[in-house]
C-alpha cells in the first residue's frame, strides 16, 4: 500500500495532551493524549508493529533502548524489553502486550520498571481525512503525590509532547 499524507486538509480535531488524577478503580494518575496524523489508519498502525520504532520516538536525554532483539513478533502476550536513564539512573523496564488489535489498538502494561503501575492503551480510529491516535495512560508513581507533581507528571509530559511531533515528522518523512 502507497501511504500519502492529505494535503490542504483542515485538521480533523486540536492535539492534546492532559495528566490528572485518575478517578477510576486503580487510582494513580491518567495521562490522555490525541494527536492527528494525516495518514491511513494502516499506515499509522504499522509503524507502531515494530517495538523498535519508539526508539526514535522518545527523546535522546532517556536514551532509551529496545533490548528485546529484532523482528519483535507483536501479539498478545509478546515480552519487550528496554533500558534507559532517567535522571541519570539506569533503569531497565519490561512490558506486556496485553491486546493486540490491529489497526485499532493495543494495549501495553509494564511487569518491571520505573513505575508501581502503568497501564498503556493505544487507539486508533480512522477519520475522513487521517487518523486520529490516543493514548490512556494509568500510572502510579514510586514516591506518591509529592514526587509525581514535581518530576514524573512533567517527565511523562514532555515525553509524550516529544513523542507526538516526533511522530509527525517521522512519518512526513517516511510516507510523504
Amino acid at each position: 500500500m502507497i501511504a500519502t499524507a492529505k494535503p490542504n486538509i483542515a485538521v480533523e480535531m486540536e492535539d492534546s495532551l492532559t495528566i490528572g488524577p485518575n478517578s477510576g478503580p486503580r487510582g494513580g494518575y491518567r495521562l490522555y493524549a490525541r494527536t492527528f496524523l494525516p495518514y491511513d489508519i494502516d499506515d499509522v498502525f504499522a509503524f507502531f508493529s515494530d517495538a523498535h520504532n519508539l526508539q526514535d520516538i522518545t527523546p535522546p536525554w532517556l536514551n532509551f533502548v529496545v533490548l528485546t532483539p529484532k523482528p519483535i513478533d507483536m501479539h498478545s502476550g509478546a515480552i519487550i524489553e528496554y533500558k534507559l536513564r532517567l535522571r541519570g539512573i539506569p533503569i531497565r523496564w519490561r512490558t506486556e502486550i496485553l491486546d493486540w488489535d490491529p489497526p485499532h489498538k493495543f494495549v501495553d502494561t509494564q511487569i518491571k520498571g520505573p513505575y508501581r503501575l502503568w497501564h498503556h492503551e493505544h487507539r486508533f480510529t480512522q477519520m475522513n481525512s487521517g487518523t486520529l491516535m490516543e493514548d490512556e495512560v494509568i500510572y502510579k508513581s514510586l514516591g506518591g503525590a509529592l514526587v509525581n507533581t514535581f518530576f514524573v507528571a512533567r517527565d511523562v509530559k514532555r515525553i509524550f509532547a516529544y513523542r507526538a511531533e516526533t511522530l509527525k515528522g517521522i512519518l512526513r518523512e517516511r510516507l510523504g
